[in-house]
């Protein structure tokens, strides 16, 4: 299988990106209704900012995304957006936060890149590029 890739005018692409972010205080608060509130805050979020969301799913007190996106876009913009823009509609939504609290999530997150050849593979073959003579 091949994973398309992002073309635009100064670079070609294939960033992918696995997400975890928790409910403050790790809260157990999180419904299916309330999920699909989240969904689409990140949905908006990902349009508007030049990415996307490939997958999302989630439990009672964190969610996962899969996230595809471009390398003009840090991991630490895409997050702040995300949770910023979905903590906002999660409470207008009239979903509870945590105690009672402003914020719906925890201020960390868990984030890895994923696809891609395994690192092995990658140092062989740029240990193995041919030396100019």
């Amino acid at each position: 299988m091949t994973t398309p890739l992002r073309r635009e005018r100064h670079s070609v692409s294939s960033l992918y990106l696995h997400l975890v972010c928790v409910v403050k205080y790790r809260r157990k608060i999180l419904t299916a209704e309330s999920l699909k509130t989240l969904e689409g805050a990140f949905s908006d979020v990902a349009q508007k900012m030049g990415f996307e969301v490939k997958e999302f799913n989630g439990e009672a007190d964190h969610v996962h995304l899969l996230l595809e996106y471009p390398p003009k876009l840090s991991v630490s913009q895409m997050v702040n957006a995300l949770k910023g823009v979905s903590s906002r509609r999660y409470g207008q939504a009239g979903h509870p936060k945590p105690y009672g609290k402003p914020s719906l999530w925890s201020p960390s997150y868990f984030a890895s890149s994923v696809g891609g050849a395994p690192l092995d593979v990658l140092k062989d073959y740029i240990e193995n590029q041919e030396k100019p003579s």
